[in-house]
């Protein structure tokens, strides 16, 4: 069985890589490298693959899964500049599909403390940046 979940986060980014020169970085990124960035109203998807317990009839609590999301995701990605806000991104730029990335991540250190050896696994984080750009990781 796989359960998906959906989650909506409001955060701004800029699109630079340091490594790259001015230039190739206003080539590579277009509007997306603007000096003072942009935003996005993000869908992050969550899907979890498991058996549903014979007791409970679930694949996983959805209160918990909601609460290792808001814990785990939301409350450092919603309403935040990834650049300046977010420890991950100083490091790499937060295109959505590392954005992705580090939202599995996140989830990923956190699901045994909260699900434990209940068989239900992480299956695939998306990201929904436009209705044109989508991001699994």
């Amino acid at each position: 069985m796989r359960l998906t979940r959906r989650y909506r986060f409001a955060a701004s980014h800029r699109l630079h890589a340091p490594s790259l020169s001015e230039e190739a970085n206003r080539e590579l990124y277009g509007k997306c490298n603007n000096p003072y960035g942009h935003g996005h109203d993000f869908i992050l998807e969550v899907r979890v693959r498991g058996r549903v317990d014979a007791r409970t009839g679930l694949v996983v609590d959805q209160g918990a899964l909601d609460a290792l999301v808001r814990r785990s995701v939301l409350d450092s990605f919603h309403m935040k500049d990834l650049n300046t806000q977010v420890e991950a991104f100083a490091r790499e730029v937060p295109t959505s599909e590392n954005v992705a990335k580090e939202a599995r991540r996140r989830l990923s250190g956190a699901w045994r403390e909260t699900f434990g050896e209940n068989g239900a696994e992480l299956d695939a984080v998306r990201i929904l940046e436009t209705s044109k750009n989508e991001f699994e990781a």
